[in-house]
């Protein structure tokens, strides 16, 4: 893996989980005049296009519920100033359709993996006094017919921002609440609900990213803990 904190590099590093492609390539292009990135993914091959975009971003590609491979992939990152949270899964449907790896499944991508990947990286954010942004979701204020399970991990993902917020002072947590976005997981959304696509119903990924830029932003003695947006 080629290190985005090369020796004289005295850009701030953030880490970006799920920056290949939507919300979170968007995220990237925001932060990539002054940060040096490391853009995670699934696999190296499914952050190439992002990486040519971004040359001077790197590639971080690791499962993050494969624990040991994570805590492997943490081991050179000994100082970071911001870790957005942004991959994640949504699978949909009524409760009475749902099953017990429908349930797992969607906890483990969503909120465990979140946590252990915060746990591993703390000495490298309390060296930072860096901060954690938590790509939430509306659904983690409230819950609809046919999301519970994955309301069920973005209540558990607001509450672990509260306790971490709360444990780390030294650390700054932002959980931001956007609603629907236009993005391809949102396409598969839509279609599972059996209606056409239309993107002016949705936030544009940009729009969500300047929020994540806005909470980076917010000068040291302020503490942006939570952003709500919806669409117009």
């Amino acid at each position: 893996m080629q290190r985005a904190d090369s020796p004289g590099d005295a850009r701030p590093v953030a880490l970006i989980t799920g920056g290949g492609r939507g919300l979170g390539a968007a995220i990237a292009r925001e932060l990539a005049p002054d940060h040096a990135l490391l853009l995670g993914g699934r696999t190296a091959a499914g952050l190439e296009k992002i990486l040519a975009e971004l040359p001077g971003a790197s590639g971080w590609p690791v499962e993050l519920t494969d624990y040991s491979a994570v805590a492997e992939a943490v081991r050179p990152i000994d100082r970071l100033d911001v870790l957005v949270h942004n991959a994640g899964i949504a699978d949909l449907g009524p409760i009475a359709e749902s099953s017990v790896r429908q349930w797992r499944d969607t906890l483990e991508a969503n909120l465990i993996a979140v946590a252990e990947l915060t746990r591993l990286l703390l000495p490298a954010l309390r060296a930072a006094h860096g901060h954690v942004v938590l790509i939430n979701s509306g659904a983690g204020l409230r819950a609809n017919a046919g999301w519970a399970s994955y309301a069920a991990s973005k209540f558990g993902l607001r509450a672990f921002g509260d306790a971490l917020r709360l444990e780390e002072r030294s650390i700054r947590v932002t959980s931001i609440h956007p609603g629907r976005i236009d993005t391809d997981m949102q396409r598969d959304i839509v279609a599972g609900e059996g209606r056409a696509y239309d993107p002016a119903e949705f936030l544009r990924p940009e729009t969500v990213a300047r929020a994540v830029r806005t909470a980076i932003d917010t000068p040291p003695d302020g503490h942006p803990t939570e952003i709500v947006l919806r669409p117009r």
